[in-house]
């Protein structure tokens, strides 16, 4: 998806984004890059220089798993993207996975029962492939509820609906590289990766980090424009059934005001004709 020199655009992304300071190298004015250089990498991971040079110019494609875990080390990586640095880096070939669009009858149930919840099912692409009443009370103002990548960089009114904009969106680009390197041949990311980075100077930036970072679980901020400030927790639970789809649930603290929001926007979802339910895929 990023050219056939996978694993030296990753090892410069990250190496760029790894701050000296961070790992023990003086940070002062006189320094020409933002990261660290190629000699301080291959210090830190105890290789030579133009051996870890050759591995960024795509010119040595066979690294052991010693030296990647050593890299990884170097560049402070996490689990998911250590994991990922060593799917780019062994030659051995990983099974393939494809992954799927249609929700399944009992997904769907499961995903209506959550009443007092907003609850729904995204894909691979984070395409918003159903979801309840209360989702979508919950995304209202928003022109398209379709892709949650589109409506952060690509809709206006995401600038007013997120408390933190900048978090959402760093938090949604790393998440959707996550996904994009658990499916690496996935036609729709391809596509909705091009479309927001002609569209979105914002996200051209973000996605050229190359942070792969899944999202689990978090806590949101939103701005609603009935409901007012709504704090909720963020669940996204993976379907076994179904690889590549999450069911997406928000939830507040009992008792809190944004437990009593949850209230109000469950009433606006009864007064408001729901769409037909099912597949919105884009």
């Amino acid at each position: 998806m990023d050219g056939d020199n996978g694993l030296g655009d990753y090892l410069r992304a990250r190496r760029d984004t790894t701050m000296p300071r961070d790992v023990g190298f003086p940070d002062d004015a006189s320094r020409r890059v933002s990261g660290l250089r190629r000699d301080e990498v291959a210090l830190l991971a105890g290789v030579s220089t133009d051996y870890y040079i050759r591995l960024e110019q795509g010119r040595e494609r066979h690294p052991s798993k010693q030296v990647l875990q050593a890299i990884a080390r170097a560049l402070r990586l996490d689990e998911a993207a250590t994991t990922h640095l060593f799917r780019l880096g062994l030659s051995a070939p990983w099974p393939s996975v494809r992954a799927t669009t249609t929700v399944g009858p009992d997904l769907l149930r499961l995903m209506d029962s959550l009443r007092h919840l907003p609850a729904f099912v995204v894909g691979s692409a984070q395409d918003v492939l159903a979801s309840n009443a209360m989702a979508q009370e919950l995304y209202r103002g928003f022109a398209r509820y379709d892709n949650l990548l589109r409506m952060i960089f690509l809709d206006p009114f995401a600038q007013e609906f997120y408390g933190d904009w900048e978090n959402a969106a760093a938090v949604a680009v790393n998440n959707l590289r996550a996904s994009s390197a658990r499916f690496p041949d996935d036609e729709r990311i391809e596509r909705v990766v091009g479309e927001l980075g002609v569209h979105s100077p914002a996200f051209a930036t973000l996605w050229a980090r190359y942070e792969i970072r899944p999202r689990t679980q978090e806590d949101k901020h939103f701005c609603h424009p009935q409901v007012g400030e709504l704090r909720l927790h963020f669940e996204a639970l993976a379907v076994t059934s179904a690889p590549g789809q999450h069911l997406s649930v928000y939830s507040a603290k009992p008792g809190s005001a944004s437990s009593d929001g949850l209230i109000l926007l469950r009433r606006l979802a009864e007064q408001s004709t729901a769409p037909e339910k099912g597949n919105v895929h884009s």
